[in-house]
């Protein structure tokens, strides 16, 4: 029985690869009513806003997580 259920999940996998694969972005390129696009952003906004935004607010909730831990002091 394992066998069986690791090739059907191969398959379904394989298959299901397969299928992202061949799909087209086409519907990507047609505008819809409505649609108002903005200006692109720079290189700079860019970095600071999906590489630089992310690390300082992880980096943000890691210190409030930490925080009550530093002031207890080590427990013996």
């Amino acid at each position: 029985m394992d066998k069986r259920n690791a090739l059907r999940a191969g398959a379904v996998t394989a298959a299901a690869t397969l299928m992202m694969l061949m799909s087209s972005p086409a519907m990507a390129l047609t505008r819809d009513d409505g649609d108002d696009p903005g200006s692109a952003l720079g290189v700079a906004q860019t970095l600071g806003l999906f590489v630089l935004a992310p690390l300082v607010l992880f980096a943000i909730i890691a210190g409030l997580v930490m925080l009550p831990s530093l002031g207890k002091g080590k427990k013996k």
